[in-house]
């Protein structure tokens, strides 16, 4: 007679929830910040809906499994999941539910876990795996969050720094063109000799 497995994560990250949405329900998004799965593909039309069909393989530490799920609920920006369309390993069914609350100054985050396990005995094992990788999900989601603001605040202060190269160099190109045009104003020193020596001319005459 198969186990079921219930349990429920809660986390505050400091983000909007359409940030949150994307990156945990996006399987190529989050094939690349969450270290459970080693890929994460759309199967048919890579679109983010109820009814979307998704194939994940899991990496070599948890026995490199891999099995096919189908989203449901996916109402962005504020929930979305999936669940397991057949059997794999010791798991008959394996279903994945996000929901994103927006709070002040974040967003509160719930990552639901509902399993079937073929084996009473094996349902102890399975739950501490499946407890283990809600919880590294998630704070594997925080660090990818706090990554992209870091990315951002990076950015932003190299194009900051930029600009001021840019003025500073236009400035200085400025001062180049004005002083020549002084130059220019300037009669050459012969000529300038010149008109001198006529200006005295002209005195002694007068």
């Amino acid at each position: 007679m198969s186990e079921p497995i219930t349990f429920k994560d809660t986390i505050v990250i400091r983000s909007r929830p359409d940030t949150l949405f994307r990156l945990a329900l996006d399987p190529k998004r989050r094939e690349k910040w969450d270290p459970n799965y080693a890929q994460a593909r759309y199967v048919g039309e890579e679109k983010l809906t109820s009814g979307a069909v998704v194939r994940f393989k899991l990496p070599r530490r948890l026995l490199g499994l891999s099995f096919t799920a189908r989203y449901g609920q996916v109402q962005g920006p504020t929930r979305g999941g999936w669940e397991s369309v057949q059997p794999f390993g010791p798991v008959e069914k394996l279903t994945q539910g996000w929901i994103f609350k927006p709070i002040p100054g974040g967003t509160e985050v719930t990552l639901s876990t509902n399993a079937r396990v073929r084996y009473r005995w094996l349902a102890k094992p399975v739950e501490r795996i499946l407890r283990q990788m809600s919880a590294s999900a998630l704070l594997e989601l925080q660090r990818q969050v706090d990554k992209q603001g870091a990315q951002l605040m990076e950015d932003t202060a190299r194009e900051y720094q930029q600009k001021q190269r840019d003025a500073e160099k236009a400035a200085k190109q400025a001062g180049k063109r004005k002083s020549k045009r002084a130059v220019d104003r300037c009669p050459p020193p012969q000529k300038a000799a010149g008109r001198l020596k006529a200006d005295t001319r002209f005195l002694k005459a007068s």
